[in-house]
């Protein structure tokens, strides 16, 4: 998930794009996400529940 989570923080950074928009950025970045939608959506969804358990802002 390390991975994930730092390509995650890169692309958020960068304001490409609004994060619940992210799923279709990770399949193209990660070669094994690219024919599983519901995988990229797990490692999304898990990104952003880490910042309530941070106690970060989405």
């Amino acid at each position: 998930m390390e991975k994930y989570f730092a390509y995650l923080e890169e692309l958020r950074e960068s304001g490409e794009t609004n994060m619940y928009g992210a799923v279709p950025f990770l399949q193209r970045r990660f070669v094994e996400l690219q024919f599983d939608r519901k995988r990229a959506a797990e490692i999304l969804d898990a990104w952003i529940r880490s910042f309530s358990e941070r106690g970060e802002d989405e």
